[in-house]
């Protein structure tokens, strides 16, 4: 288990009066310049307050925010942005974000856009880098995916510094999720190692919420008001015929969670199928029999189930796409096969509709709560790359908004405890077993 060092690292001392003029006339203290000894509890739990004061350099957490006097001179500043991964509701709302608050805030000048991702980066793909100013990113909240195009893998990380220093880049905004902050976490290493002073500040991107000391990730909001319409179509159309069946597959490869509160948020949800959480098909307990039961009592069911759910029950798949990331099976029409064969073979007659909306939902404009988030993370992050720190990413934690090293945030990831309240409150929702094993 990685031992908590929330210790954020710094490019050197801040002794430039920031550009942001604030009046001291109605300021409360450390609500519009923020004090660098200022902390927000990790666990703010009773029991664990004085622990957690005995050792405040290593778990109490930053808070964001701007600081009186920065690192880096605006004038000398060139900023860029890169989104790696796979799409997700709000990337534009961020850059967006990053864009105006360097510009209007701190008067930076010179932003770049990195253009596809990592590969960006790189001579050999020729993707030109995009001038951005506050014309430019104007509007782009209102399209969904990322004006700056996005990619999987490309972490060349020497030749990234190279490209780096070749660019006159001193800060790298990068928005994306573990495998991209990951590489953040290189990128600055290897720039240390160079002696370059160069802010790499991460804004976490991950649909599923599974990055860890990230309360919630951007576009999660809107992922589960998209999938809740997607369960919503589902239902009706399972209470519409005899023995109707809807089964829906919602994003989570490793983390339930949008499963999980999209289970919450509609409540018609007769079984939820999570990664976390194990289940068989087969025997009295098993996820088939109850299925059939259900039918048998209420003539209708709706299944929600997470993309990497019950990937035990399939064949593994040696494959990986560009990040590394193992390429699952289809647990949605795996499950559709099974239960169209086990009904059957059962002489029960039913209709099933199968609805997998994941890419209407990533390429979603982000919902209002999600616009406000991401306007709020990219400002964030401005001014902490301003203050010269480095491999560290924004995060929203008890309540604050918080600075966290990478290297802690990609440690493990963020999972659904099957003993929790989140769990709990899924299976008092759904009425479904407490094991289906």
């Amino acid at each position: 288990m990685t031992e908590k060092d929330f210790t954020i690292t710094k490019l050197g001392k801040c002794i430039r009066q920031s550009p942001i003029k604030y009046s001291r006339a109605h300021a409360q203290k450390d609500v519009r310049f923020i004090d660098d000894n200022l902390k927000i509890l990790y666990n703010n739990s009773f029991s664990s307050v004085n622990d957690e004061l005995n050792h405040p350099e290593k778990v109490l957490l930053e808070k964001a925010g701007p600081r009186e006097h920065i690192y880096f001179d605006p004038e000398m500043v060139h900023a860029g942005i890169v989104t790696c991964g796979g799409l997700c509701p709000g990337l534009n709302d961020v850059i967006r974000s990053v864009v105006r608050s360097l510009w209007y805030l701190y008067g930076v000048r010179k932003i770049s856009g990195i253009t596809y991702g990592y590969k960006g980066f790189l001579p050999e793909y020729g993707y030109p880098a995009k001038e951005l100013n506050p014309d430019v990113v104007d509007q782009i909240q209102e399209t969904g995916g990322s004006i700056l195009g996005t990619s999987r893998g490309g972490a060349d990380i020497p030749r990234i510094v190279d490209a780096l220093e070749k660019k006159k880049l001193n800060i790298l905004f990068t928005i994306g999720g573990d495998g991209t902050q990951r590489g953040a976490l290189a990128i600055s290493e290897e720039a240390a190692r160079r002696g370059l002073d160069i802010s790499i500040i991460g804004i976490p991107k991950t649909i599923d919420n599974d990055i860890s000391y990230v309360s919630k990730s951007f576009g999660f909001d809107t992922a589960v008001e998209k999938a809740v319409d997607a369960v919503r179509t589902a239902h009706t159309e399972a209470k519409s015929v005899h023995n109707g069946i809807g089964l829906v597959k919602i994003m989570g490869r490793e983390s339930g969670f949008i499963t999980a509160h999209t289970t919450l948020a509609i409540s018609n949800v007769n079984f939820t199928l999570v990664p976390e959480v194990d289940f068989s098909l087969d025997g009295e307990n098993g996820f088939l029999r109850k299925l059939e039961e259900r039918l048998a009592e209420k003539n209708h069911a709706v299944i929600l189930v997470a993309e990497g759910a019950g990937q035990k029950l399939m064949a593994e798949s040696a494959l990986k796409d560009e990040s590394g990331n193992k390429k699952l099976e289809d647990i949605g029409l795996f499950l559709k096969e099974q239960i169209t064969e086990y009904l059957l073979s059962r002489k029960v007659n039913f209709t099933m509709k199968y609805v997998d909306p994941g890419y209407m939902i990533r390429a979603s404009v982000a919902a209002s709560i999600d616009s406000i988030y991401c306007a709020r993370l990219g400002a964030h992050a401005v001014h902490a790359a301003m203050s010269g720190r480095t491999a560290m990413l924004i995060s929203q934690w008890n309540n604050a908004f918080v600075h966290i090293p990478i290297s802690m945030a990609v440690s493990k990831r963020n999972l659904i405890d099957p003993d929790g309240s989140l769990w709990r409150d899924v299976l008092e929702s759904t009425q479904q077993p407490d094991d289906m094993y």
